[in-house]
């Protein structure tokens, strides 16, 4: 049998509680009942239900009066029982926030479709709650990072914020961190409490053809397949926010209707006549040169432009060494909640140098991917240099100066790319010079030359 809900039923008729109970737990209800004592209130509260079914006309107490204090303290819905034919009293409970009424006599199947329809309405509020609290945590609530070119970034960004300007461009190297400003902008920009649409676009994933019709909708006919009318996304993200990720990737011949919908702020479905009015920030993200596609013919000029009127750039990783610290804690925090082990409390100072040192080539995402590797493996209270990656350890030994007597780190090392930085090294301080470059490396000449080859230093 179906597991369903938790009813509460008060009511003064001994043979309506018993009938109503009974073929409400045959149906799978777990079924509570009161015949409408003064403490009705603390019995409801005490169990908590989903709905509860409660008679209008109790001995010594109105049921409309029981029924606007469970809709001021609780978050139950309410069902009416009245043997008014009329209904008048019903209606006003109604009015009060009463979800249905049934009339003495009632059908016991007509009472069965009502409770399904409230059970429907209930699991859809608490779907709609759940995702609304999980939409809420996508969103960042600041800029992390106190470095001077974050503090630009977050300065600026606030000033186009405030502003509410319509369209905005996100440039930076793959993982550093576009998409997350462009959650942070959206939140801002339609404030804390707003529930407003936030709709990412591949603008790389999609065929031509297919982000076409994604972005602008269809009506019904307008190719074979169109079986009825399609929304956009631009017109699902109405009053809200959509991110155009990847835009550079985007083909030219797009890009002039993309333009157009940037400018008018309307959009036309293919197949379409009308123009369909939007209110929506359009944020586009690229890890491309938009300028250097636009001097190779892979990028309109004008929508460069028009993208390019309002943009914040997001540095690299390794330019801002000072905020790994800060950013390595806040993922740790937050990952270590996720998989409930709390216990590792943050880095050594070696540790912590370290990453601060290597240059994290895959930037913000490679960081995070790091920490999740570390939560997830290591069970310490404190992350340790043996516990990094041993990338990380190599690229600093590569990098370490060397003494007169050289120690192989624990971790071990690359020989090839230690070789390669000798090499450079050596170079540099002869100016070029490989019979020098030699000498200092205790090399022949042709071996220079050899390895110089190997290793695609020419």
């Amino acid at each position: 049998m179906k597991r369903r809900g938790k009813i509460f039923l008060v009511d003064d008729d001994d043979l309506i509680v018993s009938m109503l109970s009974r073929a409400l737990k045959n149906e799978g209800y777990e079924v509570h009942s009161d015949y409408g004592a003064d403490d009705v209130m603390l019995k409801i509260r005490s169990a908590a239900p989903d709905i509860v079914i409660l008679d209008i006309n109790l001995p010594g107490r109105s049921g409309v009066d029981i029924l606007q204090e469970v809709k001021a303290g609780l978050d139950t819905e309410v069902v009416m029982l009245t043997a008014d034919d009329t209904a008048e009293t019903a209606v006003r409970a109604m009015k009060l926030g009463a979800a249905d009424y049934f009339t003495k006599p009632f059908n016991m199947d007509e009472v069965k479709i009502v409770l399904n329809n409230i059970e429907d309405k209930i699991r859809l509020r608490h779907e709609v709650d759940y995702l609304r609290k999980v939409n809420h945590e996508l969103f960042e609530k600041e800029i992390i990072g106190s470095s001077k070119v974050m503090q630009e970034v977050n300065t600026k960004a606030r000033k186009l914020i405030d502003s509410h300007v319509p369209t905005i461009l996100v440039t930076g190297e793959s993982g550093t961190g576009k998409e997350l400003l462009a959650r942070y902008i959206h939140r801002q920009m339609h404030g804390e409490e707003a529930y407003s649409p936030f709709i990412r676009v591949n603008c790389a994933a999609l065929p031509e053809t297919l982000l076409e019709s994604e972005l602008f909708g269809y009506e019904k006919g307008a190719f074979t397949d169109a079986k009825a009318d399609k929304k956009g996304l631009f017109e699902l993200a109405d009053r809200g926010s959509i991110l155009l990720d990847e835009i550079g990737e985007m083909k030219t011949s797009l890009q002039s209707k993309l333009l157009r919908v940037i400018e008018e702020r309307t959009v036309r479905r293919i197949g379409g006549k009308d123009e369909l009015p939007i209110e929506v920030v359009v944020i586009a993200t690229t890890n491309r040169d938009l300028q250097e596609g636009v001097e190779k013919g892979d990028f309109r000029l004008d929508l460069f432009y028009r993208l390019n009127a309002f943009s914040l750039h997001l540095p690299p990783l390794r330019e801002r060494g000072e905020d790994i610290p800060m950013l390595a804690g806040y993922f740790l925090n937050r990952i270590a909640a996720k998989y409930n082990k709390t216990m590792i409390s943050g880095f050594s100072a070696d540790a912590e140098k370290l990453m601060v040192s290597y240059r994290w080539p895959g930037n913000i995402r490679e960081l995070r991917n790091v920490i999740e590797r570390l939560v997830v493996l290591e069970s310490t209270d404190v992350i340790m240099p043996e516990h990094l990656p041993k990338e990380i350890a190599r690229q600093m030994a590569a990098e370490a100066p060397l003494s007169d007597e050289f120690i192989l780190p624990e971790q071990g090392i690359n020989l090839d790319d230690l070789e390669k930085k000798l090499i450079v090294q050596a170079l540099k301080k002869a100016g070029g010079n490989k019979t020098l470059a030699a000498k200092l490396l205790g090399l022949s000449y042709d071996s220079l030359r050899y390895q110089i080859k190997k290793l695609s230093l020419e």
